[in-house]
Protein backbone atom coordinates (compact mmCIF):
# COMPACT_ATOMS: atom_id res chain seq x y z
CA UNK A 1 0.00 0.00 0.00
CA UNK A 2 1.26 3.53 -0.93
CA UNK A 3 1.09 6.10 1.71
CA UNK A 4 2.92 8.59 0.17
CA UNK A 5 1.01 12.10 -0.18
CA UNK A 6 -0.18 12.28 -3.90
CA UNK A 7 2.36 16.14 -4.78
CA UNK A 8 0.38 18.46 -6.12
CA UNK A 9 2.01 19.69 -9.94
CA UNK A 10 4.40 21.89 -10.09
CA UNK A 11 4.55 24.48 -13.34
CA UNK A 12 6.32 27.86 -13.90
CA UNK A 13 4.92 30.83 -15.74
CA UNK A 14 5.41 34.74 -15.86
CA UNK A 15 3.34 37.07 -13.67
CA UNK A 16 0.76 39.32 -16.70
CA UNK A 17 -1.12 40.97 -14.24
CA UNK A 18 -1.38 42.33 -10.14
CA UNK A 19 -4.21 43.27 -8.38
CA UNK A 20 -3.49 43.90 -5.06
CA UNK A 21 -2.90 40.49 -3.02
CA UNK A 22 -4.32 38.45 -6.41
CA UNK A 23 -2.11 37.63 -9.49
CA UNK A 24 -2.79 36.14 -12.89
CA UNK A 25 0.24 34.07 -13.70
CA UNK A 26 0.49 32.54 -17.86
CA UNK A 27 1.71 29.71 -17.54
CA UNK A 28 4.85 28.16 -20.45
CA UNK A 29 1.79 25.94 -22.18
CA UNK A 30 -0.36 29.22 -21.93
CA UNK A 31 -2.71 28.22 -19.56
CA UNK A 32 -4.04 31.12 -17.40
CA UNK A 33 -4.13 31.17 -13.38
CA UNK A 34 -5.30 33.05 -10.62
CA UNK A 35 -3.21 32.67 -7.92
CA UNK A 36 -1.78 34.19 -4.76
CA UNK A 37 1.29 33.89 -2.34
CA UNK A 38 1.82 32.35 1.20
CA UNK A 39 3.99 32.51 4.16
CA UNK A 40 6.05 30.19 2.52
CA UNK A 41 6.85 32.23 -1.05
CA UNK A 42 10.79 32.30 -1.68
CA UNK A 43 12.36 34.99 -3.22
CA UNK A 44 16.21 35.90 -4.67
CA UNK A 45 15.07 39.72 -4.78
CA UNK A 46 16.33 41.10 -1.86
CA UNK A 47 14.13 43.58 0.09
CA UNK A 48 12.21 44.75 -2.69
CA UNK A 49 8.50 44.07 -3.90
CA UNK A 50 7.66 40.23 -3.52
CA UNK A 51 6.12 39.52 -7.24
CA UNK A 52 5.74 42.15 -9.83
CA UNK A 53 4.17 42.18 -13.38
CA UNK A 54 7.34 40.33 -15.63
CA UNK A 55 8.44 37.85 -13.02
CA UNK A 56 9.15 34.54 -13.86
CA UNK A 57 7.58 32.30 -11.05
CA UNK A 58 7.10 28.44 -10.09
CA UNK A 59 3.69 27.70 -9.13
CA UNK A 60 2.18 24.64 -7.45
CA UNK A 61 -1.63 24.09 -8.63
CA UNK A 62 -4.10 24.07 -6.53
CA UNK A 63 -7.10 21.89 -7.29
CA UNK A 64 -10.56 23.81 -7.49
CA UNK A 65 -12.87 21.22 -8.56
CA UNK A 66 -14.04 23.70 -10.92
CA UNK A 67 -13.18 25.14 -14.28
CA UNK A 68 -11.33 28.27 -12.61
CA UNK A 69 -7.33 27.45 -12.73
CA UNK A 70 -5.90 28.36 -9.11
CA UNK A 71 -2.38 28.28 -8.12
CA UNK A 72 -0.31 29.30 -4.98
CA UNK A 73 3.09 31.36 -6.02
CA UNK A 74 5.89 29.23 -4.01
CA UNK A 75 9.33 31.01 -5.52
CA UNK A 76 9.94 34.47 -7.51
CA UNK A 77 12.96 33.28 -9.95
CA UNK A 78 15.71 35.90 -10.11
CA UNK A 79 15.02 39.36 -12.02
CA UNK A 80 17.38 40.21 -15.08
CA UNK A 81 16.20 44.16 -15.08
CA UNK A 82 13.80 45.98 -13.59
CA UNK A 83 11.37 49.27 -13.37
CA UNK A 84 11.29 50.49 -9.59
CA UNK A 85 10.74 53.23 -7.30
CA UNK A 86 11.79 53.65 -3.95
CA UNK A 87 9.54 53.63 -0.87
CA UNK A 88 9.93 54.61 2.75
CA UNK A 89 9.66 51.60 5.24
CA UNK A 90 7.84 53.55 7.41
CA UNK A 91 5.04 53.81 5.78
CA UNK A 92 4.35 50.72 4.05
CA UNK A 93 2.87 47.49 5.82
CA UNK A 94 5.11 44.87 3.54
CA UNK A 95 8.54 47.02 4.36
CA UNK A 96 9.84 46.89 1.28
CA UNK A 97 12.42 49.51 0.03
CA UNK A 98 11.91 49.00 -3.53
CA UNK A 99 8.96 49.12 -5.03
CA UNK A 100 8.96 46.98 -8.56
CA UNK A 101 6.62 47.96 -11.13
CA UNK A 102 7.97 45.90 -13.93
CA UNK A 103 10.56 43.15 -14.16
CA UNK A 104 12.87 41.46 -17.18
CA UNK A 105 11.80 44.08 -19.48
CA UNK A 106 13.68 44.37 -22.54
CA UNK A 107 12.92 47.90 -23.44
CA UNK A 108 11.89 50.94 -21.73
CA UNK A 109 9.23 53.03 -24.53
CA UNK A 110 9.24 56.41 -22.66
CA UNK A 111 6.02 58.33 -23.86
CA UNK A 112 5.97 62.06 -23.49
CA UNK A 113 3.68 64.22 -25.19
CA UNK A 114 4.69 67.67 -27.26
CA UNK A 115 1.78 69.48 -25.27
CA UNK A 116 -0.55 69.42 -23.02
CA UNK A 117 1.27 68.16 -20.64
CA UNK A 118 4.46 70.06 -22.55
CA UNK A 119 7.09 68.22 -23.50
CA UNK A 120 9.60 67.32 -20.47
CA UNK A 121 13.14 66.38 -21.93
CA UNK A 122 14.26 66.73 -17.59
CA UNK A 123 11.82 63.81 -17.03
CA UNK A 124 12.85 62.02 -20.06
CA UNK A 125 16.76 62.11 -18.87
CA UNK A 126 15.65 60.94 -15.91
CA UNK A 127 14.33 57.52 -17.29
CA UNK A 128 17.64 57.46 -19.53
CA UNK A 129 19.86 57.05 -16.75
CA UNK A 130 17.61 54.22 -15.35
CA UNK A 131 17.72 52.53 -18.82
CA UNK A 132 21.94 52.82 -19.07
CA UNK A 133 22.16 51.61 -15.66
CA UNK A 134 20.28 48.93 -16.21
CA UNK A 135 21.87 48.00 -19.85
CA UNK A 136 17.67 48.48 -21.23
CA UNK A 137 17.19 49.50 -24.89
CA UNK A 138 14.86 52.21 -24.70
CA UNK A 139 12.45 53.97 -27.60
CA UNK A 140 11.24 57.58 -26.87
CA UNK A 141 8.02 58.18 -28.34
CA UNK A 142 6.55 61.65 -28.56
CA UNK A 143 2.89 61.79 -28.43
CA UNK A 144 -0.14 64.29 -29.10
CA UNK A 145 2.16 65.64 -32.36
CA UNK A 146 -1.24 66.97 -33.77
CA UNK A 147 -0.86 69.33 -31.28
CA UNK A 148 2.35 70.69 -31.33
CA UNK A 149 4.33 69.21 -34.85
CA UNK A 150 6.64 71.98 -34.92
CA UNK A 151 10.35 72.43 -35.67
CA UNK A 152 10.93 73.44 -31.79
CA UNK A 153 9.77 70.16 -30.83
CA UNK A 154 11.91 68.10 -33.21
CA UNK A 155 14.67 70.32 -32.44
CA UNK A 156 14.15 69.73 -28.84
CA UNK A 157 14.90 65.79 -29.45
CA UNK A 158 17.82 66.18 -31.80
CA UNK A 159 20.45 65.25 -29.26
CA UNK A 160 18.36 62.18 -28.46
CA UNK A 161 18.50 61.36 -32.03
CA UNK A 162 22.21 62.29 -32.05
CA UNK A 163 22.97 59.62 -29.09
CA UNK A 164 21.52 56.78 -30.96
CA UNK A 165 17.74 56.59 -29.01
CA UNK A 166 14.85 55.55 -30.92
CA UNK A 167 12.68 58.57 -31.54
CA UNK A 168 9.30 57.85 -32.83
CA UNK A 169 6.84 60.44 -33.31
CA UNK A 170 2.72 59.70 -32.97
CA UNK A 171 -0.74 61.39 -32.84
CA UNK A 172 -3.26 59.24 -31.10
CA UNK A 173 -5.98 61.67 -31.85
CA UNK A 174 -4.97 61.34 -35.71
CA UNK A 175 -3.46 57.74 -35.17
CA UNK A 176 -0.45 58.92 -37.03
CA UNK A 177 3.13 56.98 -36.27
CA UNK A 178 1.41 53.42 -35.76
CA UNK A 179 3.42 51.25 -37.44
CA UNK A 180 7.09 51.94 -36.47
CA UNK A 181 5.73 52.03 -32.95
CA UNK A 182 4.70 48.77 -33.93
CA UNK A 183 7.82 47.76 -35.47
CA UNK A 184 9.90 48.28 -32.35
CA UNK A 185 8.17 46.79 -29.91
CA UNK A 186 7.12 43.12 -32.25
CA UNK A 187 8.75 40.31 -30.42
CA UNK A 188 9.73 42.20 -26.96
CA UNK A 189 9.15 42.46 -23.80
CA UNK A 190 8.18 46.68 -23.30
CA UNK A 191 7.01 48.77 -20.38
CA UNK A 192 5.83 51.94 -21.20
CA UNK A 193 5.68 54.81 -18.98
CA UNK A 194 5.75 58.52 -18.68
CA UNK A 195 3.28 60.98 -16.93
CA UNK A 196 0.09 60.14 -16.68
CA UNK A 197 -1.95 62.16 -19.67
CA UNK A 198 0.74 62.02 -22.33
CA UNK A 199 -1.58 59.13 -23.89
CA UNK A 200 -0.34 55.95 -23.01
CA UNK A 201 -3.46 54.37 -22.61
CA UNK A 202 -4.70 55.42 -26.09
CA UNK A 203 -1.53 54.61 -27.65
CA UNK A 204 -1.80 50.86 -26.66
CA UNK A 205 -5.46 50.76 -27.71
CA UNK A 206 -4.48 51.67 -30.89
CA UNK A 207 -2.66 48.84 -30.89
CA UNK A 208 -5.03 46.61 -30.52
CA UNK A 209 -7.32 48.02 -32.30
CA UNK A 210 -9.93 48.68 -29.84
CA UNK A 211 -9.93 49.47 -26.19
CA UNK A 212 -7.88 47.56 -23.63
CA UNK A 213 -7.16 49.69 -21.26
CA UNK A 214 -8.86 53.41 -19.87
CA UNK A 215 -8.01 56.42 -21.07
CA UNK A 216 -8.41 59.76 -18.93
CA UNK A 217 -8.26 63.53 -19.72
CA UNK A 218 -5.76 66.22 -18.56
CA UNK A 219 -6.84 68.20 -15.86
CA UNK A 220 -7.74 71.87 -16.85
CA UNK A 221 -6.33 73.96 -13.77
CA UNK A 222 -3.40 71.62 -13.11
CA UNK A 223 -2.34 71.06 -16.75
CA UNK A 224 -1.18 67.67 -15.26
CA UNK A 225 -2.42 63.95 -16.34
CA UNK A 226 -5.16 62.71 -14.32
CA UNK A 227 -4.26 58.99 -13.21
CA UNK A 228 -5.87 56.44 -15.14
CA UNK A 229 -3.57 53.26 -14.52
CA UNK A 230 -3.67 51.98 -11.11
CA UNK A 231 -1.87 48.69 -11.31
CA UNK A 232 0.78 47.31 -13.81
CA UNK A 233 -0.69 44.49 -16.72
CA UNK A 234 1.37 42.72 -18.72
CA UNK A 235 -0.92 42.39 -22.22
CA UNK A 236 0.17 39.74 -25.55
CA UNK A 237 0.21 41.81 -28.17
CA UNK A 238 -1.28 41.00 -31.74
CA UNK A 239 1.90 41.19 -33.79
CA UNK A 240 4.04 39.35 -31.33
CA UNK A 241 5.53 40.70 -27.93
CA UNK A 242 4.40 42.06 -24.75
CA UNK A 243 3.79 45.24 -23.20
CA UNK A 244 3.44 46.16 -19.48
CA UNK A 245 1.63 49.44 -19.32
CA UNK A 246 2.61 50.91 -15.91
CA UNK A 247 1.15 53.86 -13.61
CA UNK A 248 1.88 57.16 -14.41
CA UNK A 249 5.39 58.31 -12.41
CA UNK A 250 5.01 62.04 -11.69
CA UNK A 251 8.38 61.82 -9.75
CA UNK A 252 10.79 59.24 -11.40
CA UNK A 253 13.56 58.26 -8.43
CA UNK A 254 16.60 56.52 -9.24
CA UNK A 255 17.17 53.92 -6.67
CA UNK A 256 19.94 52.60 -7.23
CA UNK A 257 22.09 55.99 -8.91
CA UNK A 258 24.37 57.76 -7.12
CA UNK A 259 26.29 60.94 -7.42
CA UNK A 260 29.76 58.92 -8.01
CA UNK A 261 28.02 56.65 -10.91
CA UNK A 262 25.70 58.87 -12.46
CA UNK A 263 28.25 60.54 -15.07
CA UNK A 264 28.36 57.33 -16.44
CA UNK A 265 25.09 57.13 -17.45
CA UNK A 266 25.17 60.05 -19.61
CA UNK A 267 26.61 58.11 -22.58
CA UNK A 268 27.84 60.94 -24.66
CA UNK A 269 30.32 61.59 -20.99
CA UNK A 270 32.22 58.77 -21.66
CA UNK A 271 34.68 59.84 -24.38
CA UNK A 272 35.63 63.18 -22.57
CA UNK A 273 35.64 61.79 -18.75
CA UNK A 274 39.58 60.61 -19.44
CA UNK A 275 40.24 64.08 -20.10
CA UNK A 276 39.75 65.33 -16.84
CA UNK A 277 42.35 66.25 -14.47
CA UNK A 278 41.01 63.85 -12.09
CA UNK A 279 40.02 60.77 -11.80
CA UNK A 280 37.16 61.23 -9.56
CA UNK A 281 36.13 64.11 -11.05
CA UNK A 282 32.02 64.92 -10.56
CA UNK A 283 31.94 67.98 -13.38
CA UNK A 284 29.94 70.21 -11.96
CA UNK A 285 32.92 72.60 -10.53
CA UNK A 286 36.28 71.14 -11.16
CA UNK A 287 38.74 72.97 -13.24
CA UNK A 288 40.31 70.84 -16.22
CA UNK A 289 37.22 68.77 -16.59
CA UNK A 290 36.72 67.28 -19.30
CA UNK A 291 33.05 67.06 -19.62
CA UNK A 292 32.73 70.75 -19.44
CA UNK A 293 34.59 71.79 -22.14
CA UNK A 294 32.91 69.65 -23.84
CA UNK A 295 30.14 71.72 -23.09
CA UNK A 296 31.40 74.62 -23.92
CA UNK A 297 32.84 73.85 -27.69
CA UNK A 298 29.32 72.79 -28.10
CA UNK A 299 30.00 69.03 -28.37
CA UNK A 300 28.21 68.30 -25.85
CA UNK A 301 24.52 69.30 -25.18
CA UNK A 302 24.31 72.09 -22.78
CA UNK A 303 20.43 71.18 -21.82
CA UNK A 304 21.54 67.56 -21.48
CA UNK A 305 24.33 68.67 -19.07
CA UNK A 306 22.10 71.09 -17.21
CA UNK A 307 19.41 67.75 -17.07
CA UNK A 308 23.01 65.71 -15.30
CA UNK A 309 23.13 68.96 -13.31
CA UNK A 310 19.33 68.59 -11.94
CA UNK A 311 19.77 64.77 -11.30
CA UNK A 312 22.77 65.52 -9.60
CA UNK A 313 21.75 67.66 -6.92
CA UNK A 314 18.25 65.96 -6.32
CA UNK A 315 20.31 62.22 -5.51
CA UNK A 316 20.70 63.40 -2.01
CA UNK A 317 16.69 64.91 -1.60
CA UNK A 318 15.26 61.79 -3.35
CA UNK A 319 17.66 59.35 -1.31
Amino acid sequence: MNNKKEQKPVTSGMVAEVSGASYIVISDDGTEFRSRTFPGTKTDNGDTTLVAVGDRVQLKLVDTGTDISEAIITLVLPRRSALTRKRDVRRNRSKEKTQVIAANIDQLVVVVSAYDPLLNTRLIDRYLVFAESEQLDTIIVVNKMDLEDSTETRKMMRPYHALGYTVLYTSAEKKRGMKPLKKALAGKLSAVSGHSGVGKSTLINLLFGHDRLKTGETNEKTGKGLHTTSNSVMLLLPGGGYIIDTPGIREFNLSDITRENLRFYFKEFLTYMTDCAYSSCSHTVEPECGILRGVEAGRIDSERYESYLAIYESIDRDS
